[in-house]
């Protein structure tokens, strides 16, 4: 067997971040094209329900296009150049990758397990009552269940919705207030989109292509991740892929990678070490933890799920990166009525702070536009590991406030 190429992490890591097309260039597409060109590399977009900035998936898309506005996202929708359905979780998916999402939808239809047992009866009432009446909301039908405990007890009614939306008998046609709008999939589908059903062969392909397309190396359970009954025929089809000279494989330290053919040419482009993007928890390129721990040494946790006394750095804490490497996390709240951004919690990684200052002011100044706030807040700072002394994050922090100064009004 021959060696296998061998790749620094930092050489890893720059090809990682230049694939997920996270530094926008002067040449990169705007507006609904430059959305859905984005779509498109990356193969989904995250959504999220939680809403104390804005959510995360146009979060992840204005961090790729220039100038993104939430409406562009939501008229690719309603023009049928993307749609709603599952990936690894809830997610907007080009509408060129429909056909890839009928293995799991016939397999829902034919008896797997989704979230709750089906109604059959109600599921047929549900889409006789949307066939007659057209597009319809949850709340568009009666609740029959006498109480409502928590975020998972939905009436029958949902239930029925969303087993029907995931069987692909419905679609989502768009978001009002945040929630769904249903309809028939005959009425949603342009006519002119791909409606066969992939072999498991190709179906394991297009997975594969797609993760390393946007994520450029891979490990045999990252293409599987949180998908059903795929991991062995995705081995399978990785060594077939392999020995078609389709992808290779390639070393970093202890580990081996699946990457496409040619991926190390990435080494010749530029990517700026200094420029700083606060990207969203959901953001593709964190979306897989235990990855983002091995290639780029980050050990990060979402701790809006944890009880509050046990949280470390907030509610709701962005990562910061900073070129290839992540240097911080903020928790953030945006105060909707007094449009007004808190920062509640800078916790820094890194020791750099005069490299840090200037592009890390800029980000926040234009995070702040996207949120439509006019003003700043700056609360508490921490540094990891006490790489910082408390001099060093006051006069930082007061640095960082003289900087926002000549950019958006700020307060200490």
């Amino acid at each position: 067997m021959s060696q296998l190429q061998q790749l620094s992490s930092s050489q890893a890591q720059k090809i990682i971040v230049l694939q997920q097309q996270l530094h926008i260039n002067s040449s990169a597409p705007k507006g609904e094209q430059g959305v859905l060109r984005s779509l498109q590399h990356l193969g989904y977009i995250q959504i999220d329900s939680i809403s104390v900035i804005a959510r995360a998936h146009h979060h992840s898309l204005y961090n790729r296009v220039k100038g993104y506005r939430e409406q562009q996202l939501h008229q690719l929708q309603r023009s049928g150049d993307i749609f709603e359905y599952w990936s690894h979780a809830a997610a907007y998916l080009p509408m060129s990758a429909y056909r890839y999402s009928l293995p799991r939808k016939l397999a829902l239809k034919n008896g797997q397990q989704h979230w709750f047992r089906k109604d059959h009866k109600l599921m047929a009432q549900v889409l006789a009552k949307i066939s007659d009446s057209g597009p319809l909301m949850a709340k568009d039908f009666a609740n029959t269940k006498k109480t409502n405990s928590g975020w998972w007890d939905w009436k029958p009614a949902k239930i029925a919705l969303e087993q029907l939306f995931m069987q692909g008998d419905l679609m989502v046609t768009e978001r009002r207030g945040f929630q769904k709008v249903y309809d028939l999939t005959e009425n949603v589908l342009p006519a002119d989109v791909d409606r066969t059903v992939p072999t498991t062969a190709q179906h394991c392909q297009f997975l594969i292509e797609q993760y390393l397309q946007a994520n450029a190396l891979a490990k045999a359970e990252h293409f599987s991740y949180l998908l059903k009954g795929v991991k062995t025929d995705i081995k399978q089809q990785l060594q077939l892929m392999l020995g078609q000279g389709l992808i290779v494989q390639l070393q970093v330290g202890e580990d081996v990678y699946f990457a496409r053919a040619g991926v190390e040419q990435l080494l010749k482009q530029k990517l700026s070490r200094t420029k700083v993007k606060i990207l969203s928890p959901f953001d593709n390129l964190l979306i897989q933890r235990k990855r983002m721990q091995q290639l780029f040494n980050f050990n990060y946790q979402l701790e809006c799920y944890v009880p509050k006394p046990k949280r470390l750095f907030g509610y709701f804490s962005l990562p910061i990166l900073q070129g290839r490497q992540f240097v911080g996390t903020m928790d953030v709240k945006v105060q909707r009525k007094v449009r007004r951004m808190d920062i509640l919690h800078l916790h820094l990684h890194s020791g750099n702070l005069a490299e840090l200052l200037v592009p890390l002011a800029r980000e926040i100044a234009g995070f702040m536009q996207f949120q439509d706030a006019d003003s700043l807040v700056i609360e508490q700072l921490s540094a990891a590991e006490n790489k910082l002394s408390r001099g060093q994050l006051k006069s930082f922090k007061q640095q960082l406030l003289q900087q926002l100064g000549t950019l958006v009004s700020v307060a200490a």
